[in-house]
This record gives structure tokens, sequence and C-alpha cells, in this order.
């Protein structure tokens, strides 16, 4: 892996103050991978308890994002063209994880999924998948 990869994945992932908010933070970077983890914080609820489709959106969302930009050159950034999440199961737990990984990298396109698990007492539980379509940009 080269290290520069994942520190220019790891500062841009810095820079989002959505993913602060969430508490989030990137625990793997690989290339065309990378796993986002964020706590079920009280203010990251929905109505019946558990955590909000929001979070694991969010984190969904962040890691696919990330894993595109894993491979692709130092010039270019990334931003989510679309994307679709399958609900499968309350985000019942004390944090999620999210997967991200390249499906086929591009350089128009980069088709991405993810898979977040709810993480509770032990056990996991996939709890959501996502697909999408990010797109490369210029960077500057």
């Amino acid at each position: 892996m080269n290290d520069t990869i994942e520190r220019r994945v790891r500062e841009s992932f810095a820079s989002q103050t959505m993913m602060q908010t969430l508490g989030a933070r990137i625990i793997e970077v690989q290339p065309g991978l990378v796993r986002v983890s964020a706590p079920i914080l009280p203010s990251a609820m929905q109505q019946q308890g558990f955590g909000h489709a929001g979070l694991t959106f969010s984190i969904g969302d962040s890691a696919a994002g990330y894993a595109a930009l894993s491979m692709l050159p130092p010039d270019v950034d990334v931003v989510t063209s679309e994307i679709k999440i399958n609900l499968l199961a309350p985000a019942r737990g004390d944090r999620l994880v999210a997967t991200g990984r390249v499906v086929k990298p591009g350089r128009r396109l980069c088709v991405v999924t993810a898979e977040v698990h709810a993480e509770n007492d032990g056990e996991t539980k996939l709890i959501a998948i996502l697909q999408g379509t990010i797109v490369p940009v210029s960077a500057s």
C-alpha cells in the first residue's frame, strides 16, 4: 500500500465536518477498499431507538467514495453522482462499520459498493448495502 494514498484519503476524510459531527473515523485503507466506523450516539438515533438511516447512509457513502479515491491519480478528487441504499435490519448496537469497495474503477465513472454492519456485544450484523456511482473531478 502506498503511504501517499493512505495519507491522502485520511487527510481528505479529516476535512469532512459531517464525519467529525458523527464521530466517524477511518479504520482501514487499502487500494479499492476503505472501512469507516462511527459510534451510534444518542444524537444519531431515530424515534424507535435505533441508529438513524442517515448515519448508515453517510458512513456508507464516505467509505465507498474514499475507496474510489484510493484508486485515482493525485490530481483527482471525487463526488458522489448517485447512490442507493437497501436497509436490511435496524442499526442496533454500539457502532456501525462501513466497508466501501470499488466494483469498477474508471476515468469518468467509478462504480462502488458498501456494506454496513452494526456491532453489538461482540457480534456483527449486516444492516445495509449501498451501490453507486462516483465521479472523478479535478482536485483544484
